[in-house]
């Protein structure tokens, strides 16, 4: 009995008090709380700053838009090559072309009309985005344009200066905004130069349509003509003084080969002159497959097919013209005439296609396409537009004076850039 007693009074002892029950409940509620608000404070911080984050990178993730414009008239691997060096000052390029008034008001009638240069501009793979009948001179107003509407942030062009027929500088308003940004002009071309080859071209036919010494095909390759050289032409056109290098070819190049089970799809050509008819039956062609194979017909083998004065473009100039339109993959540089057995093999050939509208339509007798015909892989797609460099050509003979006029009014501001041309940096 005592012991019973003794147990109850022990358990009586160790009973928590009531005030106690209420302290340490009250701490573990608190306790609680604080480790509940830490969490909140703590995921707050957390969400505060990935907001910030967020905002910053919205921020930053922003584009810087450059524009250039220009008149584009018989495009060459040198607009092409500034295109790309302007590409590489932004995350998106704007280009403008330039109407067809605006240039014949300001240097004489374009070779190739509008629409033309808009489908040229638009195939290369460095544009993002194409502005029609952009103004030659950049006003107050259209510079805000830009700024405010299309959301750019620079204007570039080349180092060659651009002046207006009143003696000022086209780009003086975008330089005094501090919005201007230069590049490099491409060394040995202009659209000047090869209006003038052309032009030098039919002069020569002219004299002698069976003196090949005198080839421009000859000229550009293995050297140039001296009476041309010191202005004897009267247009003070210069030949060709491309400077090939194997860093221009990697530029202008796709980095990715065809995929392991792909279409490839191979179209040959001399491309001289490229021009919107070549980039439509590209545009064409690579649509039936997943990698486009240009082959480019080399100098000697043009020559031997299309007259002593073809090309008007060396090999290495045509080919770049080709490698910077975005739907081509890959070119070879100075293709075979034949498609041949082991071609299309090696290069794992699926399609060999050939426009409707060609330099000579007569292909077949000569037929290079016998061994891709009797593998049946080879196709003849309808032009989407009726252009051969005969046609480029013809545009020149049938305005022969107002390009020579035009030529002999650029030929002075061509020779002092040269004369005073220093080094400058970039690629």
């Amino acid at each position: 009995m005592g012991g019973g007693g003794g147990g109850g009074g022990a358990g009586s002892d160790n009973a928590l008090h009531p005030e106690k029950v209420k302290i340490v409940a009250t701490c573990l509620v608190v306790s609680v709380g604080v480790y509940l608000l830490g969490l909140y404070l703590k995921s707050g911080a957390e969400w505060r700053s990935n907001l910030s984050l967020s905002v910053n990178m919205k921020k930053k993730k922003k584009p810087i838009r450059v524009y250039m414009d220009g008149c584009f008239d018989m495009m060459h691997y040198g607009h092409c090559n500034a295109l790309r060096q302007a590409s590489a000052l932004g995350d998106q390029l704007v280009v403008g072309v330039v109407s067809d008034d605006e240039i014949i008001a300001n240097k004489g009638p374009p070779v190739t009309p509008v629409h033309e240069r808009m489908i040229m501009v638009n195939a290369v793979k460095w544009v993002d985005e194409v502005l029609s009948d952009a103004p030659y001179a950049i006003t107050e107003d259209f510079m805000k344009k830009l700024f405010y509407e299309y959301n750019i942030d620079y204007i570039i062009h080349g180092d060659d200066p651009c002046v207006l027929p009143d003696g000022t500088d086209a780009y003086a308003l975008a330089k005094k905004a501090g919005r201007y940004k230069q590049i490099k002009r491409t060394e040995g071309v202009s659209s000047t130069d090869i209006v003038g080859r052309m032009l030098l071209c039919t002069r020569e036919r002219s004299i002698s349509d069976s003196h090949n010494h005198s080839s421009l095909q000859r000229q550009f390759s293995h050297g140039h003509s001296q009476k041309f050289e010191d202005g004897g032409s009267g247009s003070g056109t210069r030949v060709s003084h491309f400077l090939p290098t194997s860093r221009r070819i990697v530029q202008f190049s796709n980095d990715k080969g065809p995929g392991q089970d792909a279409h490839i799809v191979y179209i040959d050509g001399a491309f001289d002159l490229f021009h919107a008819g070549h980039v439509e039956i590209l545009k064409l062609a690579r649509a039936l497959g997943d990698f486009l194979l240009v082959g480019i017909h080399s100098d000697q083998i043009v020559s031997a097919k299309r007259g002593a004065h073809r090309p008007i473009m060396n090999l290495h100039e045509r080919s770049l013209s080709v490698l910077a339109c975005q739907y081509v993959d890959e070119v070879i540089i100075g293709a075979p005439w034949e498609v041949s057995k082991d071609m299309i093999t090696t290069f794992n050939i699926s399609s060999v296609v050939h426009g409707t509208v060609a330099e000579n339509n007569d292909f077949l007798k000569d037929n290079p396409y016998a061994v891709p015909i009797s593998m049946d892989i080879f196709q003849v797609l309808d032009s989407p537009l009726d252009i051969t460099t005969t046609t480029i050509i013809k545009r020149i003979v049938s305005n022969h004076e107002a390009y020579q006029k035009r030529n002999q009014k650029k030929a002075e501001s061509e020779r002092m850039y040269y004369e005073d041309k220093t080094y400058v940096s970039g690629d």
